[in-house]
């Protein structure tokens, strides 16, 4: 695989998490997925992203040849009872998580520190504080870009965000949705998560001395 194709890859699935998990996966979101718009690796990365494609395959799999909208409906009732609630069993935050600092407390300007030093400004449309598992993995996914165009110094602000922000927490979250649900979608883009996580860490690790 070279580089294009790589971070291809890497934006694709980056892009798969965000859309799982900022809200109730759309109808067209579900269309494309379910009509094969995810490519996958046949090749084995490593065991949480391999566990998230095959999960990934069941759901697809266990759709094929229903209406989307049909689809969208039940998730949205399991995504409502896992993450929003009332009472969600999962939050998903990196300030719910650490034990240094409070739920949306001041740990939330840490992460937000760490968007203004490379220059990125979150999204409006997610609708969450900037610790929201969506806006993270959008400030990721705008480093893996500028990387991709050659700016060197955006390995250095990921391997700042991942040691800092993500790494800190992804595995309590991965647990949770684990223990939370038997939905193969929320199920694989968890793993999938921890898995990206786990490929980027080690990534950047062979850019960043």
């Amino acid at each position: 695989m070279d580089d294009a194709a790589v971070y291809d890859a890497r934006l694709e699935l980056l892009d798969f998490v965000v859309e799982v998990f900022w809200d109730v996966p759309d109808e067209s979101f579900l269309s494309n997925l379910l009509g094969d718009g995810l490519q996958l690796p046949d090749a084995e990365v490593n065991e949480s992203l391999d566990e998230g494609f095959d999960l990934l395959r069941q759901f697809v799999a266990d759709n094929e040849g229903r209406d989307p909208a049909a689809v969208r409906d039940e998730l949205a009732r399991e995504y409502t009872r896992v993450f929003v609630g009332p009472r969600p069993p999962v939050l998903a935050h990196e300030t719910y998580y650490r034990e240094d600092t409070d739920f949306i407390g001041e740990g939330l300007a840490r992460v937000e520190a760490s968007y203004g030093a490379a220059g990125w400004k979150p999204p409006e449309e997610y609708g969450e504080e900037n610790d929201f598992i969506a806006v993270e993995l959008a400030f990721l996914r705008y480093l893996v870009e500028r990387q991709y165009h050659g700016a060197e110094e955006a390995f250095g602000y990921e391997r700042v965000f991942l040691d800092e922000h993500l790494s800190a927490w992804h595995e309590a979250f991965v647990d949770d949705v684990l223990d939370e649900t038997e939905e193969p979608l929320f199920r694989a883009a968890a793993l999938v998560f921890d898995g990206l996580v786990e490929f980027e860490d080690e990534l950047v690790a062979q850019m960043v001395s």
